[in-house]
């Protein structure tokens, strides 16, 4: 029997088949990893009560803040391991394997001190209120030991899905899913350790999703093969990395500055809108995770035809996407707003935790398909080698419109719902910029296709 293969030719065929396969087990493990999120707030908030709710669910943008500089650079390894795949070269892909699972233990280590020395200091800096501080510092705390298993599964997960497999990590994270809900109840309802048993369960579910990872490159075959002995970090695959990763985790980071910016917004109106507002924030993720899943596949397939000298594929490839992903937004977009009554209910069943939730997903989760087509347009331009130019649009449109929304729109009219506004208006003129960017680069590269050499040097951005 032939052994079964779970990477994707993404260089020859057609493409919808090919980038379906790819997305859709990537859309259901990024909508486990939320129901790891969700099963904390669903517990402390029908268990412990809304304080714990508004605790854990106040900390989500602040951790982001933290680690999506060191996420960014999973992304280089994505696009590296990609091109190299698509160039045929063996060498340069093994090495930045090595480099990229060492990388990330390392980057862990590193979050763990930083998470625990800033995590009061900055929830206190966002104005997070008195009764919700010392949980949210320690849910926090906690959260950030796990941070090098968290680190070790994203830069593993990238790797697979350079190959075009995201069939495994599912199955990891579905069986770190279930024993997080268990451990979730077993801590909070059995020991009654409230917030702090919700983050061990997520660090310990976290755990197994990336040691099963790490034991699936290391039972792969040829290239993808990982050697504990080998790890090493090539400095020449590092800088390749840091020259596609940084400029999208500098994004992510400064990014989550205007959410935690929105976040203390929030927190103004006091515990109850933060509650509302974080269960409508953890049903937009699964709309978000949903349509990150296309902006992955568009990642993943542009950067291997781009390896393979396959440019005649690169318009097709993102014309599918974005097909895709306005699909996905609008369908689950707007389904969940329609079922936003019923579905809050499964957070916290209090009147106005519901009334503050409904205001925010009108406003966000309904138009949300535009956040979709803003990143799949980011996912061609960082396939092709180009990483600074989408981060310069995205920090100028998306996050620079968004703060100044805050400062000048919000202060004259101090509802929640004028703040929530900067979202569709941000993304929608971000999308429009991308779009001018991409044809602009597209005309850099030849529009057929060429032959490829064997061994290929490390990717690098061109002059922008």
């Amino acid at each position: 029997m032939a052994k079964k293969t779970y990477e994707i030719d993404m260089c020859n065929g057609p493409l919808l088949g090919k980038i379906l396969r790819f997305s859709v087990p990537l859309m259901l493990s990024g909508i486990l990893q939320l129901l790891f999120n969700a099963a904390d707030i669903v517990v402390v908030g029908q268990f412990t009560g809304k304080e714990a709710l508004a605790a854990v669910g106040s900390t989500g943008s602040l951790i982001n803040l933290l680690i999506n500089l060191f996420i960014g650079l999973s992304i280089g390894t994505n696009v590296l391991v990609a091109q190299y795949i698509g160039a045929r070269d063996v060498r340069n892909v093994s090495e930045t394997i090595h480099t990229s699972i060492l990388l990330s233990v390392i980057c862990g280590v590193v979050m763990i001190f930083v998470g625990i020395a800033l995590a009061e200091p900055l929830l206190t800096l966002m104005g997070t209120p008195d009764d919700v501080l010392s949980q949210a510092t320690l849910y926090m705390r906690i959260y950030f030991v796990g941070m090098p298993v968290i680190m070790l599964y994203n830069f593993g997960s990238a790797i697979l899905r350079a190959m075009g497999d995201t069939q495994r990590p599912l199955i990891f994270l579905l069986i770190a899913g279930v024993v997080n809900v268990i451990f979730n109840l077993i801590f909070v309802i059995v020991f009654h350790m409230g917030v702090a048993g919700v983050a061990i369960a997520t660090v310990i579910s976290q755990a197994i999703s990336a040691g099963l990872i790490v034991l699936c490159l290391i039972r792969s075959d040829g290239m993808f093969k990982l050697h504990l002995k080998k790890l090493h970090v090539h400095r020449e695959k590092l800088f390749a990395m840091m020259r596609i990763g940084l400029p999208a985790g500098m994004q992510g980071a400064i990014f989550s500055i205007s959410n935690v910016l929105i976040q203390s917004s929030i927190n103004s109106f006091g515990s109850v809108a933060m509650a509302g507002s974080t269960a409508a924030s953890n049903l937009e993720g699964f709309v978000y995770n949903s349509m990150n899943a296309v902006y992955q596949a568009n990642l993943s397939f542009t950067s291997q035809n781009m390896g393979a000298k396959k440019y005649s594929r690169i318009n097709h490839i993102l014309l599918v996407c974005l097909g895709v992903v306005t699909v996905i937004g609008l369908v689950m977009g707007v389904g969940a707003t329609l079922l936003g009554d019923t579905l809050l209910k499964i957070y916290n069943t209090d009147p106005q935790v519901i009334s503050f939730g409904l205001e925010r997903m009108y406003l966000v989760c309904m138009p949300y398909f535009l956040c979709g087509i803003m990143d799949v347009m980011v996912g061609s331009m960082r396939g092709m080698g180009y990483s600074i130019l989408p981060m310069i649009v995205s920090l100028t449109g998306a996050c620079g419109l968004r703060i100044l929304w805050i400062f000048t729109v919000f202060a004259a009219d101090h509802t929640l719902s004028t703040l929530f506004w900067s979202y569709p208006v941000s993304w929608a003129v971000t999308f429009l910029a991308h779009l001018v960017c991409f044809m602009v680069i597209r005309r850099k590269f030849p529009k057929v296709d060429e032959a490829v050499s064997q061994e290929a040097p490390a990717p690098s951005e061109s002059s922008i």
